[in-house]
């Protein structure tokens, strides 16, 4: 019988964790208009409009935008035409 080894690093962390949590651009938004599958379109305090989706936290304890809702959407470098929305901030 073989044992199965498990990948820990030293610090308790699995190896190959990859926590570049540095990446990610928050902003504030507000949300223009509901779409399809938890989908909103939402204008940054920069001008610009982006594609953004609910955060799994957001989803699990039932919050709910509506258009006209303060938002902080977190995005990536990468795509910076699609986010999540974390946080409400109401109206």
């Amino acid at each position: 019988m073989s044992k199965k080894r498990k990948n820990f690093t030293a610090d308790g962390k699995k190896s190959g964790y990859n926590g570049k949590k540095g990446d990610i651009i928050e902003i504030e938004g507000t949300v223009l208009e509901n779409l399809p599958n938890a989908t909103f379109k939402v204008r940054l305090k920069n001008g610009h409009e982006i594609l953004g989706h609910i955060s799994g936290r957001m989803r699990m304890n039932f919050i709910r935008l509506l258009p006209g809702d303060d938002v902080t959407v977190e995005m990536t470098p990468y795509d910076l035409t699609k986010g999540r929305i974390v946080k409400r901030h109401g109206k």
